[in-house]
């Protein structure tokens, strides 16, 4: 399949480049220090992704601890309650720890065991990337170090003493607006003094080269999955997938699966409170070109070119860039990406708790809120969502902000 010049049929092996871009967006903006570190990265993980003994070590572990493959739901009733076209969701909340942050987190994990790293340091903003390599740690007896803005350690509390549990030192982040993007900041502040003894495992699709990459080729499970399933399910391929967008791993990864087939493929990001500069996080929608953690993608600008505040309902959508493969997908048209703001978010939430007993992260709840939308504007068809992750962490937050509806 062909799409604005770009052959789907050999993508994975051309993008990126040897250089980490996907067309213009991507590479590597780090210090020449820290180069030589991701160099190392990149030749490791380049080693071992052809490694028969890697990737048997990987499958073994997402059958007999991860409890892969996640299944598909047919969402019924939410389906009935809104006309003909039928939604399906790609259970990810059904993933060990409750995201679809493991499946990077233990092939991040077994690659520094593979180099010999002692540590693993990572940010988190809703606190599942933070469970899932805490999990990934404890697995491979590494020390982990979590770094955390001080308002998602309020906002995500379960998941903030998960990671204490497991074993992770979580260190609060106070600096800006104590969230996502300077959580990034000081997590690479602290790898950049500690990058012998340990690896930087980024949480989602972004940073400098080999993370965009490789985080995409772990999360591609969930995509390799779903198409299998969903045609078993069905006899044919879905309509249109759906997927929500902050860095972008889940996203990455269901879409991944589809970008060779006749299927429309849609990224939702957050509107939050309106269009207004600071009461979003929609990068792909209202940002522009700009380099920031270390690579090159759409971002949102203050009036200084620097990374403008964000803002979401949801912890691990408030970043003010997205992963540089979707910016590309983005400007040759592969992916639409779209938004949705909180109101109909949260209303999604309930919605499908209530109806099909699923309780969905507020992240994934973007996804499901587009998903009503779209099935509300076609005639007839199906509609794949991939619920990235449970709502248990958020439960408290909802209850405390919204009451129960």
């Amino acid at each position: 399949m062909e799409h604005n010049g770009i052959n789907f049929d050999t993508y994975f092996r051309n993008y990126p480049d040897k250089n980490g871009y996907f067309g213009r967006y991507g590479g590597s903006y780090i210090p020449e220090e820290l180069q030589k570190a991701m160099a190392e990265i990149t030749d490791a993980y380049y080693t071992i992704c052809k490694s028969g003994r890697f990737i048997s070590e990987l499958r073994r572990i997402r059958k007999e601890f991860q409890g892969r493959p996640t299944p598909i739901s047919h969402l019924e009733r939410l389906s009935n309650s809104i006309g003909r076209v039928q939604l399906y969701a790609k259970r990810e909340d059904l993933n060990h720890t409750g995201a679809h942050k493991l499946n990077h987190c233990m092939g991040e994990a077994l690659l520094a065991k593979y180099m010999g790293k002692k540590k693993v340091i990572a940010e988190t903003g809703a606190g599942q990337h933070g469970v899932a390599l805490a999990t990934a740690a404890a697995y491979f007896g590494l020390e982990c170090d979590i770094y955390m803005g001080a308002v998602d350690i309020k906002k995500q509390a379960p998941n903030v003493a998960r990671m204490k549990i497991l074993g992770a030192n979580v260190v609060e982040v106070t600096d800006g607006l104590q969230t996502l993007k300077e959580a990034v900041d000081a997590a690479f502040a602290a790898y950049s003094r500690e990058y012998r003894d340990c690896i930087y495992c980024i949480g989602s699709v972004l940073g400098p080269h080999p993370f965009p990459m490789m985080v995409r080729d772990f999360q591609s499970i969930v995509g390799i999955e779903a198409r299998e399933q969903f045609t078993e399910m069905t006899g044919e391929l879905p309509d249109a997938v759906v997927a929500c967008v902050g860095g972008g791993s889940n996203a990455m990864g269901m879409f991944s699966g589809f970008l060779n087939d006749p299927v429309e493929i849609y990224g939702v990001e957050p509107l939050g409170r309106g269009e207004k500069l600071g009461d979003h996080a929609a990068s792909l929608k209202y940002g522009t070109e700009g380099v920031m953690h270390g690579f090159n993608s759409i971002m949102l600008k203050d009036e200084n070119g620097e990374p403008a505040p964000v803002y979401s309902v949801a912890s691990g959508l408030d970043y003010p860039s997205s992963g540089p493969e979707h910016a590309f997908l983005h400007d040759i048209g592969r992916v639409k990406y779209d938004v949705v703001n909180d109101d109909d978010t949260i209303d999604a939430f309930f919605k499908l708790s209530r109806l099909e007993g699923i309780i969905p992260a507020i992240e994934s709840s973007h996804a499901v809120a587009y998903a009503i939308k779209l099935a509300q504007q076609m005639e007839r068809g199906s509609i794949l969502i991939n619920l990235s992750g449970r709502g248990d962490k958020d439960m408290d937050y909802i209850i405390e902000k919204y009451g129960i509806r």
